[in-house]
């Protein structure tokens, strides 16, 4: 679901993952046209690595624990 989000409002990407900040620079870059391509990269991008994040936090409290 948030692949679709990052695809039509890639600012709203960045808030979905705890990352205000980025939304909101993402957000005044969507605003251009030209800007609205390089949003959409940055906030698949983005998406990804959370992702990544998330299965290397969560295999370290499972080979701690």
């Amino acid at each position: 679901m948030r692949l679709v989000i990052a695809f039509f409002f890639p600012w709203l990407t960045f808030f979905t993952i705890g990352r205000p900040f980025a939304g909101l620079v993402c957000l005044v870059l969507q605003c251009t046209i030209l800007g609205w391509l390089p949003a959409t990269i940055w906030a698949v991008y983005a998406l990804s690595q959370y992702k990544t994040d998330r299965k290397i936090r969560r295999a370290f409290r499972a080979h701690y624990c």
